[in-house]
Parts: C-alpha cells; sequence; structure tokens
C-alpha cells in the first residue's frame, strides 16, 4: 500500500525587477538540510549554488532562466520562500554599541520580524548614461550569474569591472548601437578601460544607487535603555 501524499500549497509572486511573475511551491525537508548545510559550510560558491538550486526545484512557473534574474529579484524570491517554507517571522540579534562610561555598552538585544514585511527600496537610478556628446550606456541590473563567476575573481577591482561589463546591454555612438551580446567581452573590457574617471564615475552612480532589500527595526537595549534605529540591508544580513 502506498504511503499517503500531503498537499503542496501554491504561491503567486511578482519579482520587484524584473515584473515576472512566478509561481513557486515551498521547500522540502530535504531541501532545507542542503540549505543549513550549505550555511553552515560559510563558502559563498556553495551557498550561491545551493540558493540556485532550491529556487530552481522550487519554481513552478516554466522557463524561468534563474542566473539570467537581478540579483535583488533573487534575494527576494528566497526571502518570501524561506517565509513560505519554515516561516514568516524570524529572530537576530543585534548588539548595543551605545557608549557608557566611556565604553560599548556590548549588551545583546533580540529583535522579531516578519521577513513578509521587507520591502525593495527603490531609487530613481537612470539605466541609460551619457558618457559625451555622442556617446551613451544602456546598463541592466546585475544578474544572478554575476555571483557564480565571482568564485573565480580574486580581487574587488576585478569584481566591479566583471559586474559593470556583464551589466552592459549596448553601447550607442549616436548612429550605431553596439550590443554587449554581440560584441566579444575583451573589446567591452578595453572600452570601460578606456573611460576618464568622470564617465567611469557616471557608471559607478548606477551601481552604487541599485534598488536594496531594507527593514527599519526600532528597539530598546535591555541593558543601557538606549534606543536603536536599525536599517538592515541585505540577504545575509536578514538571517544574522
Amino acid at each position: 500500500m502506498a504511503l499517503p501524499k500531503i498537499d503542496t500549497p501554491i504561491y503567486d509572486l511578482t519579482l520587484p525587477l524584473s515584473k515576472k511573475l512566478i509561481r513557486f511551491r515551498p521547500f522540502l525537508v530535504k531541501e532545507q538540510r542542503n540549505l543549513m548545510m550549505a550555511m553552515e559550510s560559510d563558502d559563498k560558491e556553495t551557498i550561491q549554488k545551493n540558493i540556485k538550486q532550491v529556487l530552481h526545484n522550487c519554481t513552478l512557473t516554466e522557463n524561468v532562466d534563474i542566473d539570467s534574474l537581478p540579483i535583488l529579484d533573487i534575494e527576494y524570491y528566497f526571502i518570501q520562500l524561506r517565509a513560505r517554507s519554515v516561516g514568516e517571522v524570524v529572530e537576530n540579534k543585534y548588539r548595543c554599541e551605545n557608549v557608557v562610561n566611556g565604553a560599548p555598552c556590548g549588551h545583546l538585544m533580540e529583535n522579531k520580524f516578519n521577513l513578509l514585511e521587507i520591502k525593495v527600496n527603490q531609487s530613481d537610478v537612470k539605466d541609460e548614461i551619457q558618457l559625451t556628446d555622442k556617446i551613451s550606456i544602456k546598463l541592466s541590473y546585475p544578474k544572478f550569474s554575476v555571483l557564480n563567476a565571482s568564485a573565480q575573481i580574486e580581487t574587488a577591482t576585478d569584481m566591479a569591472f566583471e559586474m559593470i561589463v556583464s551589466s552592459i546591454v549596448y553601447i550607442f555612438d549616436g548612429e550605431q548601437f553596439y550590443y554587449a551580446n554581440e560584441v566579444a567581452k575583451e573589446e567591452m573590457v578595453e572600452f570601460i578601460e578606456s573611460l576618464n574617471t568622470d564617465q567611469f564615475g557616471k557608471i559607478e552612480e548606477f551601481f552604487d544607487n541599485l534598488p536594496t532589500l531594507n527593514k527599519t527595526l526600532e528597539m530598546d537595549c535591555g541593558k543601557c535603555g538606549f534606543h536603536h534605529t536599525i536599517e538592515v540591508e541585505g540577504l545575509e544580513n536578514f538571517f544574522g
């Protein structure tokens, strides 16, 4: 006699940047175990591979390419998946840094918050940047595939260049469009390296002002009584 099967709930989610509608199921115990083992390894490449595999397994919508989605969409999706799979409320600890009698208080404060209340902090960032009177460049939000490539990149500078080059949609010289998927990567790198500091700064501004996941926490230290307002950003900081 076959064992009974448990019905799995199905959820719909619209990703904040790509606006894709995703239908998904909660992750299973075996998938949660693999995630926990990856998190305990403290290896970024292992964590990213397991997050990608779990998202792939749980996504019921066909033809969703996880690698091509913006990093923030992946982070938002994973938080929603974690909330629906394990529980909406997480508890984190924060150390009080308020100075008392010349030294930090140091008290550990516990705070609970709902993962479903995490919002996307959208900024008015322009994806088409005018570099000269004639030449402009169009950028896209960094894709999840960039994180996979980061495991083989040794320096922060090289990582920044990899992110910029992989985010180029096209370059326009006033007459012709040069699409990144039709141009050798080496040529794109050479183009970025040929920019002056002001032009490169305009591109950096785009990446400095990318949307982020954000949650504002309010709490009082149980030892010194100091009131804290803590801005939490980034996937890893929501599960600290």
